[in-house]
């Protein structure tokens, strides 16, 4: 078989390094040959470097995702191009330039299956690549403008840290914090961080279990020890063998009106 190069382009290191981890893993013959972490760094290296695949990022600082597979069409042979994006609306952009597939963040192992098919493919075609179908833009379309379907409850989470995977149980999480681009995921031991924002956690999780006390905080019911105001009125949350208090914005103090 074919051995195969990758560069993955993507600002944040975290993604990059279990993207990676997976490719490894559901595709041995692929060599990832690094990372960039924006547009100008990328094509440098695809310029130079040459890789068969690019998993590319399309929100990034300098020159975006879009703008950097609009400049791939200079280098010859041109990479295959799988876009990586948070947003659906992103998806006909990316067909329309070619790209042979896109991956939503967090990135689901079943899908990036899918699309690594895809992309062997293409490569065992020559890289071949079939003008932009407009039947397939139109359906693409209409797949977007329908309703998400209703989320499953999480029965674990995944995280990664310094290459090693874990699983974490919900009911062990004491309470979820978003910070930046991430999620802080707080255990009676250990922090980890993953990237589902707290909205799209908020709908995974059983609502009777965890419960959102700040704009930024979903809290596990059955490890608060107590709640207490301060001199202003202000709303606290007291976990148990935590030493840590979280805070309840106005909005949420309703939760917890009956205590």
């Amino acid at each position: 078989m074919n051995n195969y190069r990758a560069l993955l382009v993507d600002d944040e290191p975290l993604l990059c390094r279990h993207l990676a981890s997976l490719l490894t893993e559901m595709w041995p013959d692929l060599e990832v040959i690094g990372s960039a972490a924006n547009g100008e760094e990328a094509f440098n290296q695809i310029a130079e470097r040459r890789p068969d695949v690019v998993f590319l990022d399309i929100c990034m600082p300098k020159v975006d995702g879009i703008t950097l597979a609009k400049k791939l069409t200079e280098i010859e042979p041109s990479p295959i191009v799988v876009f990586i994006t948070a947003h659906n609306e992103y998806a006909v952009e990316a067909f329309e330039h070619e790209a042979i597939d896109y991956l939503l963040k967090p990135i689901q192992e079943d899908r990036l299956e899918k699309t690594l098919a895809r992309v062997q493919h293409k490569l065992s075609m020559g890289k071949q690549q079939a003008p932009v179908n407009g039947q397939l833009i139109e359906t693409l379309m209409q797949k977007l403008q329908q309703p998400e379907p209703s989320e499953k409850k999480l029965t674990w989470i995944k995280t990664t840290r310094q290459g090693d995977v874990y699983l974490i149980n919900p009911r062990d999480v004491y309470y979820f914090q978003a910070e930046d681009k991430y999620t802080t995921v707080v255990t009676d031991d250990n922090e980890y961080h993953i990237r589902m924002p707290i909205k799209e956690l908020k709908k995974q999780l059983d609502e009777d279990i965890f419960w959102q006390v700040h704009r930024s905080t979903l809290v596990n019911s059955g490890c608060i020890e107590k709640v207490s105001r301060d001199f202003s009125g202000r709303m606290f949350v007291h976990l148990k063998t935590l030493d840590k208090k979280l805070q309840v914005s106005r909005s949420f103090t309703s939760v917890f009106k009956q205590m």
